[in-house]
């Protein structure tokens, strides 16, 4: 085993210990894509979230540097960095990723992810990635070309018009789930978003469409992310950050779409849909 190798075994299973990963297949994505691929020439601009410092830049030219729980910044100017690894990992273990599926991916970066979701799901997968910066979607197209199962397009995922999916996932923060995401779903489909506030912590919501009706809903994290264009609304702002803090999203086990007035049950109560205390055959 050469040197990248290695690092990015390792890598691999020090995200397993500090994601308390479950799946194989993810501690195996994490290990196989090359992530000096997707993050650009040296030097990189790194930082470790869990230090209050600002980005250092490492000096060494060797990949295996990039083999750290760390971010790796991709767009200085707008604050755009390739995501911090523990977190992803995190989340795709909760993702029901199976060969051949229909994923969704919004506001792919660069398509590191992009390819982790691809690795998992297989050549025989159907990926549509969205990148809104053109220069970002440029370099997502040539950096995922070894996963021909992925499409690459150049638009705004707050409003194109999307194929059905087994998954979708944005890397971007909004502050309500988009009807066209959740509409976007097949049944038994996963949708998988940064729901942020301007005004305080943020939080990895995931939605399930259940077959047998309704949606099933968790926070899995808080999280911070960039604001997804097009997928903010200041109505819910204030009202999100105050809901995060009182009790993170714990008590969050549905998504109700029918409409209903505002009522104790209601963690969060927007237009068009609701986060709820109830349990999702409740809301069906």
């Amino acid at each position: 085993m050469d040197a990248i190798a290695a690092a990015r075994r390792a890598y691999a299973e020090n995200l397993r210990s500090r994601a308390g990963l479950r799946s194989e297949a993810v501690v195996a994505a994490f290990a196989s894509v090359p992530r000096e691929r997707f993050v650009g020439p040296p030097p990189w601009r790194i930082k470790d979230p869990s230090e209050w410092v600002d980005f250092w830049t490492a000096t060494s030219r060797d990949p295996t540097a990039l083999y750290q729980d760390v971010l790796v910044t991709l767009d200085r100017e707008r604050g755009i960095n390739n995501g911090q690894p523990s977190l992803w990992a995190l989340v795709v273990d909760h993702l029901a990723i199976r060969p051949g599926m229909s994923i969704v991916h919004l506001g792919c970066g660069t398509g590191y992810y992009t390819a982790i979701l691809a690795e998992l799901a297989g050549p025989e997968a159907t990926i549509l990635a969205v990148e809104i910066e053109p220069a970002l979607a440029e370099r997502a197209r040539e950096a995922l070309r070894p996963w021909p199962q992925v499409r690459i397009v150049h638009g705004d995922g707050a409003h194109l018009g999307l194929p059905p999916a087994d998954c979708v996932v944005a890397s971007a923060g909004a502050t309500h789930p988009l009807a066209l995401w959740l509409d976007a779903l097949k049944p038994g489909g996963q949708l998988l978003f940064p729901m942020t506030s301007a005004h305080g912590p943020g939080g990895m919501l995931l939605i399930t469409r259940l077959t047998a009706g309704g949606h099933a809903a968790q926070f899995l994290c808080g999280a911070a992310f960039i604001p997804f264009v097009g997928a903010r609304d200041a109505r819910f702002d204030r009202s999100l950050a105050r809901a995060l803090l009182r009790d993170r999203g714990a008590s969050v086990r549905s998504l109700r779409r029918r409409a209903h007035g505002e009522e104790e049950s209601c963690w969060l109560h927007g237009d068009g849909w609701c986060l709820s205390r109830l349990e999702p055959a409740a809301t069906r």
